[in-house]
């Protein structure tokens, strides 16, 4: 090392081998790439599309799900998704939510993930029963419901089937005279009932003992 004693008044940049070297090292390093993604798709002029009604006790107004579909290698994907009602007191977050899914579709890539995300949605002021005794844990959670059940229409998505297993501990419960009438902690559902010394929702067969 080196010790300055005068006062540094100026400098010189001085090339040299090892200089040279290091500015090599430097330009051979490729600069970072950023993840690839899918094209957008493109619009076309006309599309094909379903409508679904949801009626909830939030409102007197329902809601409208109209979800729009492109052929793809000759099959069905969703392209874009529009929710309407009357009712405007969600118009901003609906309107929001609304631009995201279409925007997650159009990217190409595998869209179903939503399903189980908005399912898993919980509204804090509480959930609500649809009509024939399903607990939808939010107005988000219905509106995955809707996605689910149109991708199961065009393809996407496979009907979920009860297991043997499953179905006997319904079966079980019923036998008894009894119902699940609390709230699962993994799908929402308001299915959960006692079942030989385990908690059990009826709803997606989760279990929990002790």
């Amino acid at each position: 090392m080196v010790k300055i004693q005068k006062k540094i008044v100026g400098y010189e940049v001085v090339s040299g081998k090892k200089g040279e070297e290091a500015t090599r090292a430097l330009e051979s390093v490729p600069p970072p790439r950023l993840p690839e993604i899918q094209p957008v798709l493109r619009r076309p002029e006309d599309l094909e599309g379903t409508t679904y009604k949801i009626k909830t006790p939030l409102s007197e107004h329902a809601l409208y799900v109209t979800i729009n579909d492109v052929v793809v290698n000759g099959k069905h994907r969703p392209f874009e998704i529009f929710i309407n009602s009357k009712n405007m007191d969600n118009f901003a977050w609906i309107v929001a939510l609304t631009r995201v899914l279409s925007a997650v579709f159009r990217h190409g890539g595998d869209a179903t993930f939503l399903v189980e995300e908005m399912r898993s949605v919980f509204d804090p002021r509480g959930g609500y029963f649809k009509p024939g005794g399903k607990y939808m844990p939010s107005l988000v959670a219905e509106i995955g419901e809707c996605i689910e059940r149109h991708l199961i229409k065009i393809g996407m998505l496979n009907p979920v089937e009860v297991s043997e297993e499953l179905a006997a501990k319904r079966q079980a419960v019923l036998e008894k005279g009894g119902l699940g009438n609390s709230q699962c902690p993994k799908c929402g559902q308001m299915a959960v009932a006692r079942l030989e010394g385990c908690d059990t929702c009826l709803e997606c067969g989760y279990s929990k003992c002790g």
